[in-house]
C-alpha cells in the first residue's frame, strides 16, 4: 500500500511542478481595446494618495508625465491641468477622479486619462534597517467611451541590490541608524518615486504601456 502511494506521489510531483511554474508567469494583458482606441493625448489626473505622507501626491505627479511623453504621447501640462481644476473649484484628487470621463474630455479635449493611486510612499523603520518604498498603480481610461484601456502596478525602493554584506550585527545597526537619519532629514522618497513612475508608465515592458503615435515603435506594435 505504501509503495503504491509513493509511486502516485512520484508521478504527481512533475505535474505539480509544471503547474507551479506556470502559475508564476504573468497573464498577458489584453490590448484589444487599447489598440482600437489609439489614444494620442493623455490627461494625467492628480494622484490619489493612500499613504500617510502629505507630499506623496505632488512628488509622484511631478514625475509621471515624463515616461508617457517619452513613450510617444502628448501629455497635458500638469500646471495647466492643475490650474484648470482650481478655476472650476476642484482641488481634491478624490473629487477629480469622480468626474465623468465625458466631462474631462469636454474640458481638456484629451483622448484618455491616466488615474494613479499611491499605495506606499516613505520610509519604514526597523531595528536593522530603514527602507524607502514607493508603490503605485494606474489605469488608462478612454474619455470618449469610459472604457479602461490599460492597468498596471509598480514599486521601487532605495534598498534594491543591498546585500548587507560585512560588518555583522554592529555594522547592520550602525548602517540602519545612518539610513534612518538620512531618510528622516532628506526627501529620499522623491527619487524612488521617479523610479517607480518609470517602471509603471514606460512603454515596451511586459504588460506595460503601449507606445504612442509620436514614437518610432508605434507602427511596429500596431
Amino acid at each position: 500500500m505504501m509503495q503504491r502511494i509513493l509511486k502516485m506521489m512520484a508521478c504527481l510531483a512533475p505535474a505539480m511542478l509544471v503547474v507551479g511554474c506556470a502559475s508564476n508567469k504573468p497573464v498577458p494583458f489584453d490590448y484589444t481595446a487599447f489598440k482600437a482606441a489609439k489614444p494620442r493625448s493623455i490627461l494625467v489626473l492628480p494622484p490619489l494618495n493612500n499613504s500617510p505622507e502629505v507630499n506623496a501626491s505632488r512628488s509622484v505627479y511631478a514625475q509621471v508625465t515624463y515616461p508617457l511623453a517619452e513613450a510617444g504621447y502628448y501629455v497635458m501640462p500638469v500646471a495647466l491641468v492643475d490650474e484648470t481644476f482650481k478655476q472650476n473649484g476642484l482641488t481634491v484628487a478624490t473629487d477629480i477622479h469622480a468626474l465623468a470621463p465625458a466631462k474631462l474630455n469636454e474640458i481638456f479635449g484629451a483622448d484618455a486619462a491616466m488615474y494613479i493611486d499611491i499605495n506606499k510612499y516613505g520610509a519604514t523603520y526597523t531595528v536593522l534597517d530603514s527602507v524607502v518604498v514607493v508603490s503605485v498603480q494606474a489605469k488608462l481610461v478612454d474619455l470618449k467611451t469610459g472604457t479602461v484601456l490599460w492597468t498596471g502596478t509598480a514599486s521601487a525602493s532605495n534598498n534594491e541590490g543591498n546585500n548587507n554584506s560585512g560588518g555583522g550585527l554592529i555594522g547592520a545597526l550602525v548602517a540602519a541608524a545612518v539610513k534612518q537619519v538620512i531618510n528622516s532629514t532628506t526627501d529620499q522618497s522623491h527619487p524612488v518615486a521617479g523610479v517607480a513612475s518609470m517602471r509603471l508608465l514606460s512603454a515596451g515592458s511586459a504588460n506595460g504601456m503601449l507606445y504612442g503615435p509620436r514614437s518610432p515603435q508605434y507602427s511596429i506594435q500596431h
